[in-house]
């Protein structure tokens, strides 16, 4: 049975929930101090306070401008590396597939939770471990990931 553009999209959002959730309780996903994007590596690493570092694999999605409400998507972001710009291209193609212009127009004017869908359906679409979304600025960062790394914190 064929599934509804609506149907994968609220799916993908609960997947993603899920993950986010799973991450949270593991590794701390939401509770770090600090967080960097490498986008030179392709990396994100999340720092914590009792020393303890998360890092891993990152693709962009897309950006997300708080104050006039759009998204300009990672495939075609100046910004965002060729290489990194991969999970947005799935979500690009999904959309063409599916007659949908807010998947295939380069920027949108959108809610930040319609971002957020977009973010689900491309880390699904990608079979990623998850998506963050960091603030930098009036600007949200939306960046699925791959597999983590832990670093706990080494004793002096």
């Amino acid at each position: 049975m064929s599934q509804t553009s609506p149907q994968f999209v609220a799916q993908s959002r609960a997947g993603l929930e899920d993950q986010t959730a799973a991450h949270a309780a593991t590794w701390g996903l939401g509770s770090s101090e600090r967080w960097k994007a490498d986008l030179e590596a392709g990396t994100i690493t999340f720092s914590f306070k009792d020393g303890k570092t998360v890092i891993a694999p990152i693709q962009v999605i897309g950006t997300y401008n708080k104050l006039d409400g759009t998204f300009l998507w990672g495939w075609d972001h100046p910004s965002v590396p060729e290489p990194l710009r991969h999970h947005a291209e799935l979500a690009r193609q999904w959309g063409k597939k599916n007659h949908l212009p807010d998947y295939t127009s380069r920027m949108v004017k959108v809610s930040e939770d319609e971002a957020w869908n977009f973010a689900a359906v491309a880390n699904r679409l990608a079979n990623a471990n998850g998506v963050y979304r960091g603030p930098s600025g009036t600007t949200m960062v939306f960046m699925s990931f791959g597999e983590v790394k832990m670093r706990q914190a080494t004793k002096p």
